[in-house]
């Protein structure tokens, strides 16, 4: 079928419940079908206030969420300015555990330390804006657009503790990190944590079909068949859109896509590491699976970025200029270049890109203070 009604029953809407439920964590096997991330989102925090009955959700400064009104209001970045004062109410924002660009970070200091020191942040933050009025934290396990943030270990148990302590919902905001992206289905699979909520989009259907899912715990899930969730979309559940996810979800198991992206991803934290040794512009490389970034500055020790907060730059834009001419389109932010290649790159095409971002980096070295 090309199309049906949301209210109404598909074979593809029978099908992928289960085969997405395979590569969920926990018992997060209820799903609700949108068009893309940014309805994942609002409905997630639909989910999570309906359920909670709380008005509030804590959401972090480095974070992006989508553009419609709830999730830019959810967006901690600067997209979200323009949209103010109009934004959802009730919106508390935290700071990102970013060892790189920390503010609590001192020499030394384990991953367990800095996840605590951040985490008492929170609490106190929690405790300031009444535990009982919070119906969620929402993040990205992995940070997106802002910067491939990797959390430091600890960061996302003492998280899911925290949120249990307070009877806080935990979403998790896998658009960019989901499936496949960091090397394991999702990204909280690398720290065993379980949200309560995963929203998801880009890589259900590979982008052939836009779709977009939230997935809730059967605790949530079971709340919803006793009162109406209002949420109904015209496209929810697009059975067209189901259909290309089917199929691409049996191609990325038959072809290990997912393992391929761990095992690419070696490579590609190889490829960064000798970059950021050869390249003084190269203030720091992350990644995790094939989510990597390149962070360009001006001098290592100050770590001043090559281009301002928000902005971009002379040696930025020429650094991106060289890319695009020598056939290499990488997603540039401020003054970070994102290294996310396809789930299915091979070792050749990565050698081979990185080949072109390493001779482009000479463009942004001749920038550096002396």
């Amino acid at each position: 079928m090309t199309y049906a009604g949301p209210t109404m029953a598909t074979k593809a809407r029978a099908e992928i419940g289960p085969i997405l439920s395979n590569h969920t964590p926990g018992d997060l096997n209820k799903f609700f079908f949108v068009l893309g991330g940014s309805e994942a989102n609002e409905n997630a925090i639909k989910f999570a206030k309906f359920y909670t009955g709380r008005p509030k959700i804590i959401s972090y400064y480095r974070s992006y969420h989508g553009g419609t009104l709830g999730s830019i209001s959810l967006t901690g970045d600067p997209r979200r300015w323009p949209n103010e004062p109009s934004i959802m109410p009730g919106i508390i924002r935290t700071f990102n555990p970013f060892k790189y660009r920390s503010h609590l970070y001192q020499e030394g200091d384990s991953d367990q330390v800095l996840s605590q020191k951040y985490l008492q942040l929170l609490d106190e933050t929690i405790m300031y804006e009444n535990p009982q009025s919070i119906a969620a934290v929402i993040m990205e396990p992995v940070v997106g657009s802002n910067g491939i943030i990797i959390p430091p270990d600890g960061y996302l148990q003492g998280l899911r503790k925290l949120c249990d302590k307070y009877g806080i919902l935990l979403i998790c905001d896998e658009v960019m990190s989901g499936l496949g992206r960091t090397g394991e289905w999702f990204a909280v699979d690398h720290w065993k944590v379980v949200p309560d909520i995963i929203s998801m989009a880009k890589g259900l259907t590979s982008a052939y079909l836009p779709l977009g899912a939230v997935a809730v715990s059967n605790k949530i899930a079971k709340a919803f068949e006793e009162r109406v969730f209002s949420g109904g979309l015209t496209y929810q559940s697009h059975p067209m859109c189901l259909a290309t996810a089917i199929a691409n979800l049996k191609v990325m198991e038959e072809e290990d896509i997912v393992g391929n992206s761990k095992r690419m991803g070696k490579v590609l934290a190889q490829l960064l590491a000798e970059l950021k040794t050869k390249h003084p512009s190269v203030g720091d490389v992350r990644s995790i699976g094939l989510f990597g970034i390149i962070e360009l500055v001006k001098n290592r020790k100050t770590k001043e970025p090559m281009a301002p907060y928000n902005s971009t730059s002379e040696p930025i834009s020429k650094f991106g200029a060289f890319l695009k001419q020598n056939g290499i389109y990488g997603y540039i932010h401020w003054h970070k270049l994102h290294t996310n290649p396809p789930l299915c790159v091979n070792e050749t095409e990565l050698r081979d890109a990185f080949k072109i971002i390493d001779d482009g980096l000479l463009i942004t070295d001749q920038y550096v203070e002396k």
